[in-house]
């Protein structure tokens, strides 16, 4: 089967009624789970993006607190986990604010878990991210830029003295 290209799809879905519409999203969500969170997000929480960012760092600390510290290797793979979801729920906002307020929040918390495990690996996760926060910071406004490498610069050199 060959899929559609997006305008293809487009201008099939502008012949379809509301009713047909609203079916054809419903059996797209029981798909895949993806599919199912980019639909609740797109529904009831991107009005309020400021409360997305605060439920979606809420759930970054939980899966910081659920990490298996047996193994640093059970603790990278954890943590790639985490990143994987970071990244996710970047794509359902698509707003640059939110992408840098969650990437830096992941940081923050990778930085204080290297404090109780070392680990280069996880060390370079960490270097990974700061360098993808300070690239993505450049398209934002300069005071926003100046809050978050403030923000940035205060949780790195916080735990150094």
């Amino acid at each position: 089967m060959k899929t559609a290209t997006i305008t293809e799809l487009k201008k099939e879905l502008q012949t379809k009624e509301q009713s047909e519409l609203v079916d054809l999203c419903l059996k797209l969500s029981k798909f895949k789970k993806e599919n199912k969170e980019l639909l609740t997000y797109l529904l009831y929480e991107s009005n309020n993006e400021d409360k997305y960012i605060l439920n979606v760092k809420k759930e970054i600390d939980l899966q910081f607190l659920n990490i298996n510290r047996k193994s640093t290797y059970f603790v990278q793979k954890n943590v790639r986990k985490i990143q994987r979801n970071v990244k996710k729920y970047i794509r359902y906002s698509k707003q640059k604010e939110t992408e840098v307020e969650l990437l830096i929040h992941f940081s923050r918390l990778l930085y204080d878990l290297l404090f109780t495990i070392k680990s280069s690996v996880l060390e370079n996760i960490l270097n990974r991210q700061i360098t993808v926060v300070k690239t993505k910071l450049s398209s934002l406004h300069e005071d926003l830029q100046f809050d978050y490498e403030c923000e940035i610069e205060t949780f790195l050199t916080a735990k150094k003295s």
